[in-house]
């Protein structure tokens, strides 16, 4: 049966013992990073290979926001400015602005689609706040709840207009964050109603996305023992509150933020409401912890997953007019492709 678990692998091809480890594992599937990426043939070569592992259509992952946070880059693809930048150009109307994004998320949707890669973890939701840590900065939509939420649907669209499914993040919100949590835990300690009004007000918006991220983050008016990702009271506030329907992963289980062997990790993830683990680096030894105490796919998380992927569809095809537009939009609104 499909293993809860999403994982990376260590360089451009498969090894033996990750072919076989897969195999074995079936995960339910793969996330690339820049060690992951050379060329197109060689993504592409890669991508077979690890749905030959498991002997299907696996879904292949990727964090391709653009800016800082980009594993497909020049001279094969485009070089992307930050989201920020396409978000907020004041030489834009809102509603060009939303046009823009939503081009802009469509192409990077095909590239990845070119490459065999069908899941995109973006629209990144978080509202950044003055004297956060600057980990979301400019890879942020907006600075209000309401411009993300507006943005973010246009993201998901355009990535989804691509045949790319969205993952919204990092659920509930991270842009209060004072520390990076790929480094340390961060702690929140805003009122419930605030952040109900501001911070998680996109994830309900987008409740419906097939994917979502956890962050691993305390909201100590939730629960101030734990992280969301290991928390069963935030996580039943996403599912209740929040009302998100889809897949949840969690974060990386490798990150700083979490303390504990990899099989504490992810039995506590996995108890605490998570559909999925996610774990990001490759190293076998943390595989292996992880799948010791990794489990199918609960009966609930089987059925998400299948109204995930039924969402993979046949990209739009007219991209020569998309690239024309947002090369329209990207002059007028000073940012650069």
């Amino acid at each position: 049966m499909t293993a809860a678990a999403i994982f990376g692998c260590t360089g451009t091809a498969l090894s033996d013992d990750e072919r076989a480890f897969f195999r074995d594992v079936d995960p339910w599937g793969f996330i690339l990073f820049a060690r992951n990426i050379d060329t197109p043939v060689q993504v592409r070569r890669l991508t077979r290979a690890l749905r030959d592992s498991v002997g299907r259509d696996a879904p292949i992952l990727i964090d391709q926001e653009g800016g800082r946070v980009a594993r497909l880059r020049p001279p094969h693809w485009r070089g992307w400015s930050p989201a920020l930048a396409t978000a907020t150009a004041d030489t834009l109307d809102e509603d060009e602005r939303c046009e823009a994004l939503r081009l802009r998320y469509r192409l990077i949707g095909a590239e990845l689609a070119g490459v065999g890669i069908d899941v995109n973890c973006a629209p990144l939701l978080d509202i950044p706040v003055t004297g956060a840590h600057d980990i979301i900065g400019d890879r942020a939509l907006g600075r209000t709840a309401d411009e993300v939420i507006r943005r973010g649907r246009a993201v998901y669209d355009g990535l989804l207009h691509a045949g790319v499914l969205p993952v919204i993040k990092h659920v509930p919100g991270h842009g209060r964050a004072g520390a990076d949590s790929h480094e340390a835990l961060p702690r929140v300690d805003g009122a419930l109603d605030d952040l109900a009004e501001t911070d998680f007000r996109p994830f309900a918006a987008l409740c419906d996305a097939p994917l979502a991220m956890t962050a691993h983050i305390v909201y100590e008016a939730l629960d101030p023992d734990s992280c969301a990702t290991l928390s069963p009271t935030v996580m039943r506030y996403i599912r209740e509150n929040l009302g998100v329907s889809g897949l949840v992963m969690s974060d990386d289980l490798s990150m700083k933020a979490l303390e504990g062997d990899f099989g504490m990790r992810t039995t506590l993830a996995l108890d605490a409401g998570c559909d999925l683990v996610l774990h990001c680096n490759g190293d076998a030894k943390e595989m292996t912890a992880i799948a010791q105490t990794l489990r199918p796919l609960t009966a609930v998380a089987e059925e998400r997953s299948v109204r995930a992927l039924a969402m993979r569809q046949a990209a739009e095809t007219d991209i020569a007019a998309s690239v024309a537009r947002y090369a329209t939009l990207a002059d007028r609104g000073g940012f650069h492709v």
